[in-house]
């Protein structure tokens, strides 16, 4: 085994922009593209091994090839041959709908699928930028029904201003929306399951309206009221940053002008390695080294010890596994 790239999986979206190609310094004629899948075993948008002497092979071919060797020894046991999280860029020149995830229970119940936590790190923003995670007030079922209705369900939402580097963690049942001017990292549990609330009554190219989930939301909404939903936390530059740790996934900030070494022995879990800006160099200790640089996404087996990384200047990761 080796360290892996994958193909991204990019995503024409009706609210999507044109960064993700640029940003990602790739080459491609699609437009309004508002994701990019970067790591995912969903299926029917399985990734796909960019180069190696494992090129072209699917994430699950990878997972039932290398089993517990990729993904850890519990993960493997506990997900098979799923690789557990979905890992996106996200450019939104519109907004997004506002939107909630069932948790497993109910997604189980409702899908035979599992539910869907998730977190989101603000990579950069036009001047308005903003986004809308969790009920600034308190409403009962019927008050958010209601709102839906009456077009005043952005009035009872939390509405932030955001900058990079802002987190937001998403348990599965808080309301959310991603709005425009925003470009975003999103870590999630491998799940496709969106309820659509609202979608400020927009209409496609041939003048039809995106389905709604307005019913089967209410029941897995969290109607829990929070002061505040943003995720804070101090920079601390060529320094491991915690910022969310959850059952589903624990995901660290590195921003580095000089080589640090992580230390994998301990850890049962593959990790991911998400390059949000700058460029650097990843080795591994079988001296396995892979270039990376801003908009590539790499894919460490749990069998490696300890994985150097060595800027060009500086280089700026997420890093997630699952603890």
């Amino acid at each position: 085994m080796y360290m892996y790239k994958f193909k991204p999986i990019l995503k024409t979206m009706l609210w999507g922009g044109e960064k993700i190609v640029p940003y990602k310094r790739i080459v491609s004629d699609q437009k309004q593209v508002g994701e990019s899948w970067e790591l995912s075993g969903v299926k029917g948008n399985e990734s796909v091994v960019a180069e190696g002497p494992e090129a072209g092979t699917t994430l699950p071919g990878l997972i039932a090839r290398h089993g517990a060797a990729l993904l850890g020894k519990a993960n493997f046991e506990r997900f098979g041959e799923e690789f557990p999280l979905l890992i996106k860029f996200i450019d939104a020149r519109q907004d997004l709908s506002i939107q909630v995830h069932p948790d497993d229970e109910l997604a189980w119940k409702r899908h035979r699928s599992k539910g869907k936590t998730e977190m989101w790190y603000v990579v950069a923003t036009d001047e308005g930028a903003h986004l809308r995670s969790g009920f600034a007030k308190r409403v009962t079922p019927a008050e958010y029904a209601a709102s839906v209705e009456d077009n005043t369900i952005t009035d009872l939402l939390a509405d932030y201003a955001i900058r990079p580097g802002d987190v937001f963690f998403l348990p599965a049942g808080r309301v959310h929306s991603i709005g425009a001017g925003a470009f975003i990292a999103e870590i999630q549990q491998t799940s496709d399951i969106t309820y659509r609330i609202y979608d400020f009554n927009r209409r496609d190219a041939n003048g039809n309206t995106r389905e709604l989930h307005t019913e089967l939301a209410k029941d897995a909404i969290d109607y829990t009221v929070l002061p505040d939903y943003r995720t804070h936390y101090t920079p601390a530059p060529d320094s491991e940053v915690e910022l969310v740790s959850c059952p589903y996934f624990t995901t660290s900030l590195y921003d580095l002008t000089h080589e640090r070494t992580l230390d994998l022995a301990g850890l049962d879990s593959f990790l991911v390695v998400i390059c949000i800006g700058g460029s650097g160099t990843l080795t591994d200790d079988a001296g396995n080294a892979v270039p990376v640089h801003q908009g590539e996404t790499v894919l460490v087996p749990a069998s490696v010890r300890n994985l150097r990384i060595a800027p060009d200047g500086a280089v700026k990761v997420l890093t997630s596994c699952i603890r």
